[in-house]
């Protein structure tokens, strides 16, 4: 069951969109549901994908049906609600796929950019146990930097299956889950990576796992353990960083998760706090992009850390605290609270569309429209 904290979803900045049943009916009511928002969300990437990577429409498709032969075979739960979505909304399969591959299709061709999230990174993410809070509650939270355009094509989904594993993600429209948590306590939070390893395969072989999959394969899971096995699982095309957690005794637990095609990475709390932004941190052998740019990645996870670090040492973390942190303006507008710069070419202009905050144990999802500098956070609650 999902619920606002006042019993209204008036309030909220995204539209919900409620679903139960098996993964195929889920995804079918959830593509019938928003089939205008996956409409318009395919519109923005298809041009996308035109004007960034050269793919035309028959090129999208096929792209998209090699990523589903893999999600089939690693993930078929997800391919089976993905197969919904595309006949609940009355488009391609193909299209769908693709979808959720725009990063790999975006950043993986040979005449996409080389950089992460436009042309300075983007999403600031941190975690804090719950011995370093002040509910003992293990908290979650992030802010989500991408182009504006994008936030007239989101959705927040809650799912319940088959089995009662009840799901609320905040999710681009036509996808199925990016930040977000389920009813056994697991949550994630997602920052873009680039490494040297990026890249579509030349060769013939099958595409990896699809960035966006992986996140939902994760939140399929009822353990931290099994969260971890699901993104580790299968090969990848795309550096992808997750900040898992669950909750549950002493604090509940927390690691960053740094995945690379080919490696992995894994980083964890210290005195309480983990912390990330889209540089990698935890040693792992590949080249990081970022470092051929630069940019605010290399202060924005330090920075939060240091900011949140005297109410953990306390364990008076609070969410105004997260709250707080997320709408830090230092580097302006190159901040953790990302604003469009307007020197910067309007195809990449980037801001943080939305922030998220996630309470693990009290199973509740907070959401304002970004930059959260300006906007409240509207709050929903997900029972067991």
């Amino acid at each position: 069951m999902i619920s606002a904290d006042d019993g209204t979803f008036s309030y909220l900045p995204v539209p919900v969109i409620r679903v139960q049943g098996t993964p195929e009916y889920c995804g079918f009511e959830y593509g019938v549901a928003a089939q205008a928002l996956i409409g318009a969300n395919l519109d923005l990437y298809l041009r996308r994908f035109r004007v960034e990577a050269g793919l035309d429409l028959a090129a999208v498709r096929t792209a998209g049906d090699a990523f589903r032969r893999t999600t089939v075979e690693l993930h078929p739960r997800v391919a089976q609600m993905l197969d919904g979505v595309a006949e609940g909304a009355g488009v391609g399969v193909g299209e769908i796929y693709a979808l959720n591959a725009r990063t790999e299709l975006i950043y993986g061709s040979t005449t996409a950019p080389a950089v992460v999230d436009g042309r300075d990174g983007g999403c600031t993410a941190a975690g804090v146990l719950g011995t370093h809070t002040a509910s003992g509650n293990l908290l979650l939270g992030q802010n989500w930097d991408w182009h504006p355009d994008q936030r007239e094509a989101m959705v927040l989904l809650a799912t319940r299956d088959e089995r009662g594993l009840t799901v609320l993600a905040l999710a681009e429209a036509g996808m199925l889950a990016k930040t977000g948590l389920n009813s056994a306590g697991v949550g994630v939070c997602v920052n873009m990576l680039g490494c040297d390893r990026d890249g579509l395969p030349t060769d013939g072989t099958p595409p990896g796992v699809p960035y966006h999959v992986l996140l939902r394969a994760a939140l399929e899971a009822d353990s931290l353990a099994g969260a971890f096995k699901a993104a580790m699982r299968g090969t990848r095309n795309s550096s992808i960083n997750l900040l898992l957690g669950q909750a549950g005794e002493s604090g509940g637990e927390l690691i960053d998760l740094e995945l690379v095609p080919g490696d992995a990475g894994w980083l964890h709390p210290v005195d309480g706090v983990l912390t990330h932004a889209n540089h990698l941190e935890s040693g792992v052998r590949v080249h990081d992009t970022m470092k051929d740019y630069g940019g605010s990645s290399m202060f924005r996870s330090a920075r939060a850390r240091r900011l949140l670090g005297p109410a953990a040492l306390a364990g008076k973390v609070t969410e105004d605290d997260l709250a707080e942190l997320f709408g830090d303006h230092a580097s302006f507008p190159h901040a953790i609270c990302r604003h469009v710069d307007e020197r910067d070419a309007v195809a990449d202009r980037s801001e943080t569309v939305y922030s998220v905050l996630l309470d693990l144990d009290d199973l509740r999802l907070g959401i304002a429209a970004g930059p959260p500098c300006g906007h409240e956070y509207g709050w929903l609650s997900l029972t067991r």
